[in-house]
């Protein structure tokens, strides 16, 4: 009689791994994870473990691989620390929807429960950030839970916790096949579709306003050209969400850019002056800010029945797929005359450009950040993908970055973590190792994560780090600037992170003024293309970018005004504008108008 063919109950379970097309994982090792660490070592040909030098990086990066790839990122982190450092890279995947493998280590099953090194009961605090959250109780059972973790992570797009006590992996199991994936799973789920009549409601709803305007979020994916060509036919501008960034071609003229705080001028006040609001696959967590600014008539357009009225009382909802609704209100619309309020938003929308453009190409000593900006946009390729780091980089990219449908970024976003840059990239990289990869980080959020310029460089990833260094918090800074108090706990240290990189073996450069940046980027090229990272390390200075959330619309008896919000600047150690022109030109703005002057231009309604 044969003996039946064993396997260790480890090797089993990353040979389920394999079988979803999971060809990577990170960690970092710990005595209670060494069963899964022998079974990585046997099956490096097949998977390849990535070592980080924090376990937050590491789930940040899974997090990150699942935002870029929409396939499952795996992490893991050992008992004890390594599995309470796994905690906010999950929170990231979980508010950010992406579905995360978190394999994390457990004392050996024979001392569990007799207050054993390192030993804790890990699964209660795994429960808030989980969809599916177990612990493993046989050695035979290991694969089949990780194949059962698996499929709830893509289901419930989120986080998916298997705790492992480390003897069971060791463990001899019969060598058979675990995994359920398949053909099937490859199929798209099926999306549910607005009908004739819903969509000729929101068309009388179009027709009977006179200043909508479509609030765009990521759910739209690839129908961004669609949906600009509706804008187009119904003469509604369209205002987007942060996470839309580059699904809209940033060239279509009824593109007004973003809402709230990284947001631009013409957005702010458009939304600000809407008398019908549509969102179309949005979920906009500043809404119940944004949203409460005035009166307005409300369609929610989204494919989660949930999000409908989550953000605002309904005047429509529609169940539906944002591109299938959007192509059913191609064919189902006729085009409409040149709308006022659309022409106003264009040019409102143009005037912005124009400053952000002369901001950009001036010169400047020391160094301030348009600067930067326009270089990345010169150097990347049509295809590059962007890691952006929490802080004033978000604000900045969403004004300064070019993005097309071509290109891929990744951020921190409902969450915010700190952080988040470098592990963004590491994902990039390895994800997509033919395209070009960049991490635009902040003094403050890149200091949290340095270490691991180690694993670019242990693995040699060619990444472009770009620090942005003002030794200052200046996103908390900006939120001080509008409270009664003076600046506090918002000063950094300066630190020479061209210098610690080179320390790191990475090569880099400082630069700080305007003239040098040119050359540092083309430093940064020539490493890179020689499968090497490199850091450019940007002393620029911690000025305000101009905060246009400050902007307030008022209806009046005969119209609409434009005023500064009465908080800006309630700093102890700041002076408040004098009015709005005073406010637009302490950020060189002198060639920007209020949105008033366009609404009377065009002859827009109120």
């Amino acid at each position: 009689m044969t003996a039946k063919k064993t396997v260790a109950a480890s090797v089993a379970m990353l040979k389920v791994l394999e079988s979803w097309g999971i060809g990577h994982v990170y960690g970092y090792p710990g005595g209670s994870f060494n069963s899964t660490m022998a079974a990585l070592d046997l099956q490096k040909d097949h998977i390849q473990y990535i070592q980080v030098r924090h376990e937050q990086v590491g789930a940040l990066a899974a997090a990150a691989d699942a935002k870029l790839t929409g396939k499952i990122g795996v992490a893991f982190g050992s008992a004890g620390p390594g599995a309470t450092n796994l905690l906010t890279g999950l929170y990231d995947a979980r508010e950010d929807h992406a579905p995360v493998l978190a394999l994390v280590g457990q004392t050996p099953s024979k001392v569990m429960n007799y207050n054993f090194f390192q030993e804790f009961n890990e699964g209660p605090m795994f429960d808030d950030v989980s969809v599916y959250n177990r612990t493993v109780m046989t050695p035979e059972s290991l694969p089949h839970v990780v194949d059962q973790a698996i499929r709830e992570a893509y289901k419930y797009q989120g986080v998916a916790v298997v705790i492992i006590p480390n003897d069971f992996g060791y463990v001899q199991i019969p060598d058979e096949i675990y995994s359920s994936h398949s053909e099937t799973d490859n199929k798209p789920e099926p999306q549910p579709v607005a009908t004739d009549a819903e969509v000729d409601a929101f068309l009388a709803k179009v027709a009977q306003s006179k200043r909508p305007v479509i609030h765009v979020g990521r759910g739209i994916k690839a129908g961004g050209e669609k949906l600009a060509e509706l804008s187009k036919k119904l003469q509604i501008p369209l205002v987007m969400t942060g996470l839309a960034k580059g699904m809209i071609p940033d060239d279509y003229e009824g593109n007004v850019g973003f809402a709230n705080r990284a947001a631009s001028k013409a957005a702010d006040e458009i939304m600000a002056a809407a008398d019908l609001l549509i969102t179309i696959g949005a979920d906009f967590p500043f809404a119940n800010l944004v949203y409460q600014t005035h009166q307005f008539e409300f369609i929610q357009v989204d494919n989660d029945r949930v999000e409908l009225g989550r953000h605002h009382n309904l005047d429509m909802g529609i169940w539906s797929d944002a591109t299938a609704f959007v192509e059913k209100a191609l064919e189902r619309s006729e085009t409409q005359p040149a709308r006022p309020f659309f022409q106003a938003a264009v040019a409102d929308m143009k005037n912005w450009q124009e400053y952000l453009t002369m901001l950009e190409n001036r010169e400047s000593d020391p160094l301030q950040f348009e600067a930067i900006y326009k270089q990345i946009n010169e150097v990347a390729d049509d295809d590059a993908i962007f890691s952006i780091d929490v802080g004033d980089n978000i604000i900045n990219s969403f004004r300064h970055l070019h993005l097309t449908p071509k290109n891929k970024w990744v951020i921190s976003a409902l969450f915010a973590s700190m952080g988040s840059g470098v592990p963004g990239a590491l994902a990039a990289k390895l994800s997509f190792p033919d395209r070009q990869a960049f991490n635009i980080a902040g003094d403050g959020a890149f200091s949290m994560v340095m270490q691991d310029l180690l694993t670019e460089k242990k693995y040699n990833l060619p990444i472009i780090n770009i620090i942005t260094s003002n030794t200052t918090l200046n996103f908390i800074k900006s939120e001080q600037d509008d409270l009664p108090m003076h600046h506090s706990g918002i000063d950094l240290e300066d630190q020479d992170f061209a210098m610690i990189a080179k320390g790191m073996g990475v090569e880099s450069v400082t630069v700080t003024k305007s003239a040098d940046v040119p050359a540092a980027f083309e430093k940064a090229l020539a490493v890179t293309k020689a499968g090497k990272p490199f850091l450019i390390d940007a002393k620029i200075t911690a000025k305000r970018d101009l905060p246009v959330e400050e902007l307030i619309l008022t209806p009046t008896a005969d119209g609409i005004t434009e005023t500064v919000n009465p908080n800006y600047n309630q700093n102890l150690d700041l002076q408040q504008p004098a009015n709005l022109r005073d406010f637009l030109d302490s950020y060189d703005g002198q060639s920007l108008k209020p949105v008033t002057e366009f609404f009377e231009e065009y002859g827009v309604k109120f």
